[in-house]
């Protein structure tokens, strides 16, 4: 053999094959890896969705389903939910359907869960209370494997039947119970030397519910979640709602006049097409 063949590799960084065959094996990691990267992250949260309607339908038996009816259970249209299938390469049979139990299994490699997580969660006040108690985790298959705070008061309390560990033994504890999601529960002092604990203790994903932005290292994940911010988007689309609601009503209003038409005012046009609706600049 050459240097050169010696240093030929293939797409998943293996020794090229001077046959030029290749195990399906080998074919199929590198695919199902170029289609993770390329799922936008909408989609991914979507996909989290269909997977809890299909597993749904699995426990009640359910062995087929169209795509209109996930769409349905999902609450999106079903030219989107197709669309987000594709990206893992399930398409359905026409007049069929999917096939629950092996969709169920396509999303489960998608979103890396045939591989087994353990949660850890630091700061045990209110809202740490309720993750560590929240059954839907284990249902879900990420068991709450370790619970930390700084009160002593609180140390080696179960809450939901696992003792409180302190803090500074966030690191020998999440290495020796293989924890891999830790979730940060605490105000925003502190939040960093958190995740610099749990980062040292093997955790490459953290689910960040202080109101502070983490620095971890590149191989770390991290989702924030700011119930304020998600308030505060609910917020903008009621009022959307409410002034679109509004611009409805005022365009059938007979005072204010049909388009191209002189109102009680004397004015020319709707409102609408003056672009003033009750002191607001109202633009397409």
């Amino acid at each position: 053999m050459t240097a050169h063949e010696q240093g030929e590799r293939d797409a998943a960084g293996n020794p090229a094959d001077p046959s030029g065959s290749r195990s399906p094996e080998t074919i199929a990691v590198p695919a199902a890896r170029e289609r993770a990267r390329a799922i936008p992250e909408a989609a991914v949260a979507r996909l989290a969705v269909y997977l809890r309607v299909l597993s749904n339908l699995d426990e009640r038996g359910t062995r087929t389903v169209s795509s209109e009816e996930l769409a349905a259970f999902a609450g999106v249209n079903s030219a989107k939910l197709r669309k987000d299938l594709s990206y893992i390469g399930s398409y359905g049979t026409r007049g069929v359907g999917y096939e629950v139990a092996v969709l169920i299994g396509q999303i489960e490699r998608t979103l890396g869960l045939t591989k087994k997580h353990r949660v850890a969660v630091v700061g045990i006040g209110n809202l740490g209370h309720a993750l560590a108690n929240y059954g839907g985790f284990l249902n879900r298959g990420f068991p709450v494997a370790a619970l930390f705070d700084l009160d002593p008061d609180l140390l080696d309390v179960p809450v939901g039947g696992i003792p409180v560990s302190a803090v500074d033994d966030i690191v020998e504890v999440c290495r020796e119970r293989e924890v891999t999601i830790g979730v940060i529960a605490t105000p925003t002092e502190g939040a960093q030397e958190v995740c610099d604990r749990l980062v040292a203790g093997g955790v490459a994903c953290i689910l960040n519910f202080a109101p502070v932005v983490l620095q971890v290292p590149e191989h770390v994940e991290v989702r924030k979640v700011d119930l304020a911010v998600e308030m505060q988007i609910l917020s903008f689309h009621v009022a959307r709602r409410n002034q679109e609601a509004m611009v409805t009503g005022l365009a059938g209003d007979p005072a204010v006049g049909p388009p191209g038409r002189v109102n009680g005012n004397g004015n020319s046009g709707s409102a609408l097409e003056r672009g003033d609706v009750d002191g607001m600049v109202v633009r397409p």
